[in-house]
């Protein structure tokens, strides 16, 4: 039997995964990841998963819940773990003039085999120097000020997640739960990474590279009532009639009223945005599943294998055969 030390880590057990938690951590951010190692060790893994805050002290999140630490950050002297996890905080400010936790990020990172964040757990990161030069990923709505704040990191402004080496950062909030995925998958493979997708009710084939947002949320908020039940409409059922008088039609409009009044609202055209839509649709029949190309070809609306192949080789650059083989998995 594995001896236990002080700290209940049990040595040369499975991979270390240290969660580093300080007031004001946002809870998803922390739970969503611990969940996924939790539920991939009911079904084999043998992660081992620690909290560990500044003094080893209870912290309040960013809703007020109160949650307790394994340990002391600084007590992490003998053990590199396998993965230091970093959370985010809306107080983002705070948590980049934390000189204490910044410092014992920085020297954790140093030895761990993977160092990761979640949201605005890259601002940590960046301001303990980690991610320069290196690419990374935060929240959307965060990713200019981290741009502009470290010039010496590249910012995705859009990729679920993003790997640079040894350092891993993810997305807005739930992007955590699929930067976890991609680390059980990367350990232990992809039959157990879907196992625990399925058990979590998640989606596992969500790329790092692919988009926080969908077409329809690219698009925005519309000013006027007009245009929202046409964009709802071809998102609900792409392969519906969108034709040009058939999306007038449900507008009330003319032809030429809806081209000026989507070409205002949306930057782009009816037929744009109607292709959009269906080859985000057609991305997600051929990460999720086996249908031949001619059924997704159907169900996104285009009609055709060919046309489906046009869209993509000129949108993505590459088939829609290359890019089921390339996006089946979660790899890091």
């Amino acid at each position: 039997m594995a001896q236990t030390g002080r700290m209940g880590v049990r040595a040369g057990a499975g991979h270390c995964v240290v969660v580093v938690v300080y007031d004001g951590v946002r809870l998803l951010d922390v739970t969503g990841p611990l969940e996924v190692f939790t539920v991939a060790n009911e079904h084999g893994a043998t992660y081992r998963l620690r909290t560990a805050s500044p003094g080893g002290r209870d912290i309040r999140t960013s809703g007020g819940v109160r949650l307790g630490a394994d340990l002391a950050l600084e007590d992490l002297a003998g053990e590199t773990p396998d993965v230091l996890l970093v959370p985010g905080s809306p107080d983002v400010s705070a948590t980049e003039c934390d000189r204490a936790l910044l410092e014992q990020v920085r020297r954790l990172s140093e030895r761990a085999g993977r160092t990761a964040s979640v949201c605005a757990g890259a601002f940590v990161l960046a301001a303990a120097g980690i991610l320069d030069g290196r690419r990374a990923a935060t929240h959307w709505d965060l990713a200019d000020r981290l741009a502009l704040s470290y010039p010496r990191v590249t910012v995705d402004p859009d990729a679920i997640f993003v790997r640079d080496g040894r350092v891993i950062t993810s997305a807005g909030v739930t992007s955590g739960i699929d930067l976890a995925l991609g680390l059980v998958e990367e350990d232990h493979g992809t039959a157990l990474a879907r196992t625990v997708a399925k058990h979590l009710v998640v989606f596992m084939q969500r790329p790092g590279g692919q988009s926080q947002f969908s077409v329809r949320l690219r698009c925005g908020a519309t000013r006027g009532e007009a245009l929202r039940p046409v964009l709802d409409a071809v998102t609900v059922d792409p392969a519906a009639d969108h034709g040009l008088s058939a999306m007038a039609a449900r507008a009330g409009l003319s032809v030429r009223q809806l081209t000026r009044l989507f070409k205002g609202e949306t930057g782009i055209t009816p037929a744009r945005y109607v292709e959009l839509v269906r080859i985000e649709t057609a991305r997600g029949l051929l990460e999720a599943g086996d249908d031949p190309l001619d059924v997704v070809a159907r169900r996104a609306g285009f009609g055709s294998p060919e046309t489906m192949r046009r869209a993509f080789v000129r949108e993505i650059g590459v088939p829609p055969a290359a890019y089921r083989s390339r996006f089946r998995t979660t790899r890091l």
